[in-house]
């Protein structure tokens, strides 16, 4: 018997597009992984950083053709659009909204890649992140398409690979790139040019210098709020909470911790590091 396959629609997913003759330069210099180098049809992760190197924006930045479309969390896309057109400057780009005009959606299960699941109409590709997340797909507005799973399945099918959500698991202007992952979820290029807040990602990344990372956790009891300290029995303070969903959820932890599996406390529930194979936590 085969796995069964799942979508379903991201309504916490927004749409920007970046055209014009300079929208790959002008993004390059910006955001951490290698816009260049994204064939048509095929997309990339990436974050957009502050200038010390902290989270601002994630996105999935898919190459349309004639334009870039940044698969991006709805609710902040704002603000992203009016960080980048203030480095616009003279470059010939032209930035949109065109969430209206777009749903995005995520497919995983038995067709890793979902191209068997998404109708003709659909720009799919597959998840850049992690083979096991599955797919994504826009669909234009209006496209009727059946969603059989919801996005509480999503949201625990993420949290059970340990994979971050944006603002819900990375801190605006505080979390850094590596401890967030970000290497090991094939979002940074590191033999690119320069881009905003490359320092200190690269002299991280280089000299291994981390010493946090998330990881998944199980949790019995109460799930702890976003930022509860986590400790270990003796009191020792070994990470911090981030999001959650029932009795799965991330962390911030310290690689110790996430290396030995440990058991870590918050109150009276309990937490127990769940490390996938795809996170080597090393520096």
């Amino acid at each position: 018997m085969t796995t069964p396959s799942f979508r379903t629609k991201l309504d916490d997913r927004g749409l920007l597009r970046v055209g014009g003759p300079d929208r790959v330069d002008f993004l390059q210099g910006l955001i951490t992984n290698d816009v260049a180098t994204i064939e048509p049809g095929c997309a990339r992760y990436a974050w957009l950083l502050t200038a010390q190197g902290r989270f601002l924006h994630e996105m999935i930045v898919r190459d349309d053709g004639d334009s870039l479309l940044l698969d991006v969390e709805a609710s902040r896309r704002d603000d992203l659009l009016k960080r980048l057109s203030r480095f616009r400057l003279r470059a010939k780009v032209e930035l949109a909204d065109v969430s209206a005009d777009f749903s995005v959606w995520a497919g995983w299960g038995a067709d890793p890649q979902g191209a068997s699941e998404w109708p003709e109409l659909a720009l799919h590709h597959a998840d850049p992140r992690l083979a096991a997340l599955g797919s994504r797909a826009l669909l234009p507005a209006g496209a009727d398409l059946h969603a059989n799973a919801t996005h509480e399945d999503w949201d625990l099918h993420r949290l059970a690979l340990g994979v971050p959500d944006g603002s819900r698991d990375c801190a605006v202007e505080d979390a850094l790139a590596v401890e967030s992952n970000l290497d090991l979820l094939h979002g940074v290029a590191w033999d690119k040019g320069c881009y905003v807040g490359q320092e200190l990602t690269a002299r991280t990344h280089f000299r291994a210098l981390v010493k946090k990372r998330i990881a998944p956790v199980s949790i019995d009891g109460a799930a702890p709020e976003f930022g509860a300290i986590l400790t270990d029995g003796d009191g020792k303070q070994l990470g911090e909470m981030r999001s959650s969903n029932g009795p799965r959820g991330l962390a911030l932890m310290r690689l110790e911790a996430i290396t030995g599996n440990a058991t870590l406390v918050s109150g009276a529930s309990k937490l127990t590091v769940q490390r996938p194979d795809w996170l080597v936590p090393h520096g």
